[in-house]
């Protein structure tokens, strides 16, 4: 099996511009950032079924059954919706605990314990809580941590911007770099903000990566002069907050399918630079990695697109010894396949440090890995070159 970039725009590019420029496209834009979309799905199924049961009344000749069920169904779902606006939409519910940490946990659980909050308490931080994370992004946006030549910076936020799923999220991360576009500026932000996104976890917030549902107007106007637009541009954004029981049906239905889906590991991982041999991390000596393939595996990426490639690369002296992997992306996205990557890396390196296996993240070229780049090959970005 072999995995190829997709140089593809969509069937019709024409068409997609037409679409985002329709009264359609903008009713659904407005809904997502007036915070209404979220409750249309729940709406609009409650009046399908509503309709069900009035033409089955109508026609008169079918079993009660073929009424009173849709009927049922509609009533549930209409107070469902009900119930969702009252709580969450407007913000009547019981005050909710404080969630508990999660220090007990190694870095492989803490990986996999991690998923997108999209609901939050109304409540801000704590200051202890809130410090330790700026603790954290001041480590993480350090120049000599980065992988890259040009720096990158995380503002705090603390305004009710409009993002979209996300409900109820008060305070954010703005990952922001130098507006002229560096990829390995936005791989840096995926890795970066992961760090941080890991150690949140940890202490038991939720957090939320939100690219394409952000509305980058009213954060540069929250920002103020903290963004100069014509010097800088925002990557993403990373809702944080405590995460709420209360959110809408939508929302736990589109959580609950995104967080139990993922490709398999023989379409993540191969052998070889050409990304054509899948990889079987079961035999050595890739086992030694153990579960770092699976952290990279449920790694989040924006509409879980997983745009991340990983091949194993033997030492050319020794066919049983590994000498790096390379990290590529199967899409030509200029933004979002290299945060996911650098997510990937943050993933994968604190997997190693759990393990003990030493190594460390190096861009190379291709004189140095020995591989000629091929027109629909994945887009190499950076390597883990093993000690």
């Amino acid at each position: 099996m072999s995995t190829k970039v997709d140089n593809s725009r969509g069937s019709d590019g024409l068409l997609s511009d037409k679409f985002e420029n329709s009264i359609v496209n903008r009713v659904k834009v407005r809904l997502q950032f007036t915070g209404w979309m979220q409750y249309i799905p729940n709406l609009m199924l409650a009046t399908v079924f509503l309709l069900l049961a009035g033409v089955g009344s109508l026609i008169g000749l079918v079993p009660a059954v073929f009424v009173w069920t849709p009927l049922t169904i509609s009533s549930l779902l209409y107070l469902n919706l009900l119930f969702d606006l009252i709580t969450v939409k407007w913000g009547f519910r019981p005050e909710e605990p404080l969630p508990i940490s999660n220090e007990d946990l190694d870095a492989f659980d803490l990986m996999r314990t991690r998923k997108s909050c999209r609901a939050y308490q109304d409540r801000k931080l704590t200051d202890a809580h809130r410090e330790e994370v700026m603790t954290q992004v001041e480590r993480y946006s350090q120049k000599d941590y980065l992988l890259g030549e040009q720096s990158i910076r995380f503002e705090y936020l603390a305004a009710p911007i409009f993002v979209w799923p996300v409900v109820g999220a008060q305070e954010f991360l703005v990952a922001i770099t130098p507006k002229p576009y560096n990829r390995m500026a936005v791989v840096d932000v995926g890795r970066s903000l992961q760090k941080v996104v890991l150690h949140a976890t940890r202490m038991g917030l939720g957090t939320c990566w939100v690219g394409p549902g952000a509305d980058h107007k009213s954060i540069t106007e929250q920002l103020g002069d903290r963004f100069d637009p014509e010097k800088e541009q925002i990557i993403c954004i990373c809702a944080m907050g405590y995460p709420s029981s209360y959110k809408p049906l939508a929302i736990r239905i589109a959580t609950l399918k995104m967080s139990s889906t993922r490709l398999p590991l023989s379409q993540l991982f191969f052998k070889g630079p050409q990304f054509e041999e899948p990889l079987d991390t079961t035999t050595k000596p890739y086992s030694d990695y153990g579960r770092c393939y699976e952290v990279c595996q449920w790694s989040p990426s924006s509409y879980n697109s997983q745009t991340t490639r990983c091949a194993a690369i033997m030492e050319e002296s020794n066919n049983e010894a590994i000498a790096r992997f390379d990290f590529a992306a199967a899409t030509t996205s200029r933004f979002y396949a290299p945060v996911a990557l650098g997510i990937w890396c943050a993933n994968w390196e604190l997997g190693c440090e759990a393990l003990g296996q030493k190594g460390s993240f190096q861009v190379l070229s291709e004189e140095e890995r020995h591989v000629t780049n091929l027109p629909d090959s994945p887009q190499y970005d950076t390597s883990w070159v093993v000690e």
